[in-house]
């Protein structure tokens, strides 16, 4: 098989070159002697270099061996090991992340074909690659760019982030995308065994956090405003709780926002209780053309409320950037818990990012985001209308995700499974709630999908829920 005519190779002409001999060394005998590199050249249409290079892979793996002044050959074949490992489970006991409450199921299906509904990410319409492209290959011309950045994150990175939420530069913590700083947050502020309040449905990565970290997730209900002001008083009450999750503008599954007359009374609460309060302001640019309301932060002059933001979500999964912003002594124990994790966010990343936010690109990406991310949201909503009456929902306020409440006596698990089948992808709800629920949701994103799509895709999921009907299994909706 010649890969081109000029001795050049394609992209990747080095590992197809490699697969290449992979075969033709596992169709000779251990001890064979492979052709000489000029012969490999010749028969594989390449240069020297490519020939060379795939040889030294194959050496590395194992699959070849070369003898100096004699030439390549086939490397003994070391048949698989299969030992008793059972002795690891006595030693790694009950694991802290068992089950990660989902998050491996919407990371798997980055890479799954079909009707995505199920994935948090925009899709390649609407991610942001070409223009971070240009602002990647700025950032690394930086003169600092592969220099150690300061360890609370680059100056101007900081500032912009301080510009959006309302907090000095000196209040800002850069940190490795939400999740790396949800992780530090946790554990920083809580010892294990401690509760954790969650305005619940909530997002599932926070509750796998928590309970790798060894917390106790404690539920407190919301309604379409938000979390509700009495359960929360009581739920800090009965648990002595010094820490309460919370996405007040567009929460992930619901997209609702914290009403205006809950804000203050929310604050209060916590004060009373003296109580921290981790806002995860992950949608703050996923508005559907509304501006959004300010973050608690604002509110806030007493150090209780952490905000946590990300640009992960409006641009591209792969840009892990975000910030940390609290004020007071709590500061020092965030930015001393990010270090020992992982010293710092690489320099090129953070100058990616202020090349990004700083330029012309940005105010682009926010209005076609916000406008397909509307269009969709009315889709999705017409389409189950139309297609699932029997199931209910309140339209999202912004956001990616529809919080679908099924009708009862229907299993979430179920219902996710048979729509896989049929090439839909979407999440069970059960990884968004804490304890038992009397009702069973899925959560469906609109990031990954089309509206051309999306009719398609609930008929689709609508039959599946029709063939799940009074599947509900005992117990399977704890969180």
């Amino acid at each position: 098989m010649k890969y081109s005519s000029t001795g050049r190779s394609d992209t990747g002409s080095a590992e197809k070159v490699a697969d290449e001999l992979r075969a033709l060394a596992d169709a000779r005998a251990v001890g064979a002697r492979l052709p000489s590199t000029r012969e490999l050249q010749q028969r594989l249409g390449v240069g020297p270099v490519t020939v060379q290079r795939a040889l030294a892979r194959l050496v590395t793996e194992g699959v070849l061996v070369t003898r100096p002044g004699a030439g390549t050959f086939v490397a003994a074949r070391r048949a698989p090991r299969f030992g008793d490992t059972d002795w690891q489970q006595v030693a790694l006991g009950a694991s802290p992340v068992a089950g990660s409450g989902g998050v491996e199921l919407v990371l798997g299906r980055a890479s799954v074909h079909g009707f995505e509904l199920g994935s948090g990410y925009l899709d390649a319409s609407l991610r942001a690659d070409s223009r971070l492209a240009a602002a990647a290959t700025r950032a690394v011309r930086r003169p600092d760019a592969w220099a150690a950045p300061p360890a609370m994150g680059v100056a101007e990175l900081r500032s912009w982030f301080g510009r959006q939420i309302g907090a000095d530069p000196s209040e800002v913590l850069i940190t490795p995308g939400a999740q790396g700083a949800l992780s530090a947050a946790f554990r920083a502020l809580l010892p294990a065994g401690s509760p954790l309040l969650f305005a619940v449905p909530t997002y599932h990565g926070a509750l796998a956090v928590a309970r790798s970290a060894g917390l106790v997730p404690v539920p407190v209900p919301t309604d379409a405003d938000g979390v509700r002001p009495e359960l929360l008083e009581r739920a800090f009450a009965a648990t002595s709780a010094r820490l309460l999750f919370l996405q007040p503008t567009y929460a992930n599954p619901t997209g609702a926002v914290l009403a205006h007359d809950r804000r203050r009374t929310v604050l209060d609460i916590c004060e009373k209780a003296g109580a921290f309060i981790v806002e995860d302001d992950f949608s703050r640019w996923l508005g559907h053309g509304q501006l959004p309301p300010p973050p608690l932060w604002r509110d806030d002059d007493s150090g209780h409320v952490i905000t946590i933001c990300s640009l992960t979500k409006i641009l591209a999964p792969s840009l892990r950037v975000g910030a940390l912003v609290a004020r007071g002594p709590v500061m020092n124990r965030l930015a001393a818990m990010r270090q020992v994790d992982d010293f710092f966010v690489p320099t090129p990343l953070q100058h990616t990012a202020i090349e990004m936010v700083t330029g012309p690109g940005w105010a682009a990406q926010l209005r076609t985001v916000s406008a397909a991310l509307r269009v969709r949201m009315a889709a999705l909503a017409a389409a189950l209308a139309a297609e699932l009456p029997d199931c209910t929902f309140e339209n999202p306020r912004g956001g990616i995700s529809l919080w679908l409440r099924l009708p009862r006596g229907t299993d979430d698990q179920v219902v996710a499974s048979r729509a896989a089948r049929l090439g839909v992808s979407v999440v069970p709800g059960r990884y968004f709630v804490v304890g038992e629920q009397d009702s069973s949701h899925l959560r469906l994103c609109v990031a990954g999908i089309g509206e051309q799509d999306i009719p398609t895709a609930v008929a689709l999921l609508a039959e599946a829920v029709h063939a799940s009907a009074g599947s509900v299994e005992t117990g399977a909706l704890v969180g």
